[in-house]
């Protein structure tokens, strides 16, 4: 046991001198030795210049962070004096907002009369100008409509060109019955002109009276072929009127026949869907096979060299809006390019007039909400023909209200082009 507890403590003593090595503090042998805790020689000089220098660094320090405070506040002062600068002479004149949108006119196309699609003859997103062939529908049935509304037309036109002859034949009964008439006219004249005579040789008792009865018989049969030639004449002039009124209503029948041929010529020509305006292909809405129906919609044509944007202003920013004045339009697609625009107008009310179902405030339930009005603003024509804009697109608008036409309803000015 008693050796167990020496070993102990050579083990304890050894360690704790180790220890002592490793952090430069005497031995326990050496603590009692007043030497232990005097410093080293050479240390002393050091640690009094650290004690030395330590004011003058803390008077650097001071310094510098004072002319970092100085400068910082100098900096606020010249960004405050240059904000406010920029506000007195630029900002305050100039409104801006985000709610604002590219739009344009878009074109539905819509079929014309019904039928089986026969091809699509652009692709999805082309551009395509007026009068170019978009969709093609099959047109067998309407090309027959044509070619027997034609073959109608020839008939009824053969039957006008009879009754012209017929025309012409009447005509010419009716110079027959003119001269026939005449003819009577002149046997009746020398029967009457033989019964006078006579009827004076009778009076004077030279004439039979059977020769006088012959006469006056003559004379009656004369003034009866007169009569008929008159009615055989005046019925040959009504023949050519009515021989006329039938070609005239022939004609008519022909003009509603090239009525109809227009008709089933406009409907073959509608189996082309044509693009009405020049644009942009889109939103296709059918494929080849498909049966449409007339007023079926079959695709949209997007006219983006006629682009515009509609931005939507707070009723409280409307007072100093007015046409003509510069815009300054920031797209968010190509965020390092600006646009110059123009306010061309505002809108005649807010968006909610225009809507569906427009809000009633005249309810219970109150809250006053501020109004956007949509102002529409043109963009330069070389923007609009570069077809970089897409209808739909988020633009940033700031208009500057500082200069303005005197007269809102002058003309307005072209903008550059870009």
């Amino acid at each position: 046991m008693a050796a167990r507890d020496q070993v102990a403590r050579v083990v304890t003593a050894d360690s704790a001198r180790d220890l002592c090595d490793e952090l430069a503090v005497p031995a326990h042998d050496d603590l009692q030795s007043p030497k232990a805790f005097e410093p080293p020689p050479a240390e002393a000089p050091a640690a009094q210049q650290r004690a030395d220098t330590a004011p003058d660094a803390a008077a650097k320090g001071s310094g510098r962070r004072r002319r970092i405070l100085i400068g910082a506040v100098a900096l606020i002062v010249l960004g405050v004096v240059g904000y406010g600068s920029y506000y007195a002479l630029v900002g305050r004149f100039r409104i801006s907002t985000d709610d604002a949108y590219v739009r344009a006119d878009n074109t539905t196309l819509g079929a014309r009369l019904s039928g089986h699609i026969e091809s699509i003859a652009v692709a999805d997103n082309s551009h395509v100008n007026a009068g170019d062939v978009i969709i093609k529908i099959d047109n067998g049935d309407y090309r027959l409509a044509v070619e027997a509304a034609r073959a109608r037309i020839a008939t009824q036109q053969a039957t006008i060109d009879r009754i012209g002859q017929q025309i012409a034949a009447q005509a010419s009964a009716v110079d027959q019955a003119k001269a026939q008439l005449e003819s009577a006219k002149a046997g009746g004249a020398r029967a009457l002109a033989d019964y006078d005579r006579q009827q004076a040789l009778n009076d004077r008792g030279f004439a039979s009276k059977a020769t006088l009865e012959t006469s006056l018989a003559t004379r009656d049969q004369a003034s009866a072929s007169v009569q008929n030639a008159q009615a055989a004449y005046s019925a040959a002039s009504a023949g050519v009127e009515v021989v006329k009124a039938q070609q005239v209503e022939a004609q008519q029948q022909l003009a509603e026949l090239k009525t109809q041929l227009a008709k089933a010529e406009r409907d073959l020509d509608f189996t082309s869907v044509r693009a009405p305006v020049e644009g942009v292909f889109s939103n296709r809405l059918v494929n080849a096979g498909d049966y449409v129906q007339p007023g079926q919609r079959l695709g949209n044509i997007v006219p983006l060299q006629g682009i515009y944007i509609d931005a939507n202003f707070k009723e409280t920013q409307l007072e100093r809006l007015k046409p003509g004045q510069p815009v300054k339009i920031s797209i968010d697609a190509f965020s390092t390019r600006k646009i110059d625009g123009v306010v061309e107008s505002l809108s005649a009310a807010s968006g909610a007039v225009f809507s569906l179902l427009p809000p009633d405030n005249a309810t219970g339930n109150f809250t006053k909400i501020v109004q956007r009005v949509p102002v529409r603003i043109r963009v330069p024509n070389g923007v609009a023909r570069a077809r970089l804009l897409r209808p739909g697109m988020s633009v940033y608008v700031t208009v500057d209200t500082h200069s303005a036409p005197d007269d809102p309803s002058a003309p307005l000015e072209q903008p550059a082009e870009q």
